[in-house]
């Protein structure tokens, strides 16, 4: 018999993810993920992000597959260490983001017997199915690598979404044949039927001003939506879709779903195409927005035909393929009407003055920003009072993997997500500088991310917004709770102080006069830096945001 090379799974494992294209992975190390950690070491081709938490390390792997379009990897430990996975994994599942997850498991003679061995989870299997698009356990070292692949190509197959695989520690060190094959498995795009783009075709065909609502979806279409846009299409996006074409472009509603001059506009609408948007309710006021009476959509997802909105047609396929197939079909036969470019920039125009009311004095901090990071850029977002008012439509993005922002709207996701886009731009070769936008109250939530940030060097700068409580709920209790506030009040930490403690840079603004200076100073900065705004000092919004808007009871209109 020929020599054959004997590796450990977990060195299998490693070598496996290297041909995926992955380049950095998160984690923390335990007992019970050490062979795979050992092999990441030992092999040295993929950087091993050291997190402080198996939460943080799994945002992170979420931000750095959003803004490369790759893979994101967290490894975990077993039990405890998987359960504090599991919220990040359903920011994962709701943002739809292509990651696996490692985690050990105890000894396989030990499994499933209740026996209180240490690290051991019951049920775990069945917790990870409830936060994963799929979920696994590795048996024997022989089905290791097959498993593996397969989870692979599911998280990458669209609808893409997180994978998780339990594997026993001893499987983890077993030694196995090198396998002959460690590539992984093709990833097939859902093909749309010739006869429904045929169908869909003949009806754009007819409209006089055809809109493109773009979500998650849709990020990878930014050549055919280009395309449809050139035939006349004007294009919103969810915050999910945002960059998929320039935000400046004049045809470029941005992300101003709600906005009333946009709802108005909505009216005017013959065509609404919905491509890879599951149509959130905080992005239509709960449904109750008033869309474009005729309305036509594409996904891969079977299931979102008639989800929310009912469609008058539906296409069951790869955003990409669709808007190809469509925009191949349209040439030479569009016939827009010529004001409707106009209206579109007007309802835009309408929209921003809005926002820019809503902000106040922070409309300078929103121009100074701008001015600053030129057009590539990651900005990450934290679920945070300046995010909902004005961070999830500015600033403008001028690609598809720029914008990141906590689907799911849960808090504190930000640091860590800022830290695994910095990590992603650095492997990648990008050159890209990462903006996070936080707030007090979700910041301090992961706040030993920030250890791991300074450890990285990560190439980041935080907006830290701080008004030393949690400002969206003290509006809800003035609009709901008569004013009672309770339990909204933060200690909030000497951050010049904090920062110097772990090596970090720091600039406090009280007077937006200094705010240009700081961050350009942040900007200069090597590794990451923190530009705080007291918002104290500096004031309030205008407005009042009270959590995500909804249709007031004299304007409903039914879906």
């Amino acid at each position: 018999m020929p020599n054959v090379n004997r590796i450990t799974v977990g060195a299998a494992i490693a070598q496996f993810l290297e041909n995926c294209g992955v380049k950095a992975a998160f984690g923390v190390i335990s007992i019970h993920n050490m062979p795979i950690l050992d092999a990441f070491g030992e092999r040295g081709n993929i950087r091993f992000v050291m997190a402080r938490g198996e939460a943080g390390a799994t945002n992170m792997a979420d931000a750095y597959a959003r803004t490369t379009g790759g893979l994101g990897v967290t490894v975990t430990s077993t039990g405890t260490a998987a359960g504090n996975a599991a919220g990040s994994m359903v920011e994962a599942i709701t943002a739809g983001t292509p990651l696996l997850h490692l985690t050990g498991q105890i000894d396989s003679p030990y499994l499933d017997q209740n026996l209180g061995f240490i690290h051991e989870a019951n049920h775990q299997l069945d917790m990870l199915k409830a936060v994963s698009k799929a979920a696994f356990r590795i048996r024997t070292p022989e089905t290791a690598i097959g498993i593996v692949k397969r989870a692979v190509q599911i998280a990458m197959t669209a609808p893409t979404g997180p994978v998780s695989i339990e594997i026993p520690i001893d499987v983890q060190a077993a030694l196995i044949d090198e396998p002959a094959d460690l590539n992984p498995l093709p990833v097939a795009a859902l093909v749309p039927s010739e006869a429904a783009l045929d169908e869909l075709a003949s009806r754009l065909a007819q409209a006089r001003r055809p809109l493109l609502w773009l979500g998650g979806g849709a990020r990878q279409a930014g050549e055919q939506v280009r395309r449809l846009v050139k035939l006349g299409f004007g294009v919103i996006t969810s915050t999910q879709g945002r960059g998929v074409i320039p935000e400046n472009d004049p045809a470029c509603l941005g992300s101003f779903t709600v906005a009333k001059p946009v709802e108005n506009l909505y009216q005017t609408v013959d065509a609404l195409l919905v491509v890879g948007s599951r149509l959130r309710s905080n992005e239509t006021l709960k449904y109750a927005i008033k869309l474009p009476a005729t309305r036509y959509r594409i996904d891969a997802d079977s299931q979102a035909d008639g989800r929310a909105y009912t469609t008058d047609f539906f296409v069951n396929g790869d955003a990409t393929l669709a808007l190809k197939g469509l925009a191949d079909r349209l040439e030479g036969k569009m016939s827009v009407d010529p004001k409707f470019l106009d209206d579109i920039q007007s309802a835009r125009q309408g929209a921003m003055a809005k926002l820019r009311d809503d902000v106040g004095p922070y409309t300078r901090l929103i121009d100074t920003l701008q001015s600053v990071v030129g057009e590539s850029f990651n900005w990450v977002r934290d679920v945070t009072l300046s995010n909902s008012i004005w961070g999830n439509r500015l600033p403008c993005l001028h690609d598809s993997k720029a914008g990141v922002h906590a689907l799911g709207g849960g808090i504190g996701l930000g640091l860590a997500m800022g830290v695994g886009a910095a990590v992603g731009a650095a492997v990648s070769g990008s050159g890209k500088k990462t903006f996070t936008l936080a707030g007090d109250g979700g910041f301090i939530l992961n706040l030993g991310e920030l250890a791991t940030a300074v450890q990285e060097q990560a190439d980041m700068l935080i907006v830290l917004m701080n008004d030393q409580s949690y400002g969206v709920i003290k509006n809800i209790q003035d609009a709901v709770y008569g004013g009672r506030k309770h339990y909204v009040q933060l200690h909030t930490p000497d951050y010049a102080l904090l920062t110097q403690s772990m090596g970090l840079g720091h600039a406090r603004v009280s007077n937006l006069d200094e705010l240009e200076g700081a961050l350009r100073q942040g900007l200069a900065a090597k590794g990451p830096f923190i530009v705080e705004i007291d918002m104290l000092s500096v004031g309030g919004f205008n407005t009042k945001f009270a959590g995500p808007p909804v249709k007031a009871a004299t304007d409903k209109a039914g879906a």
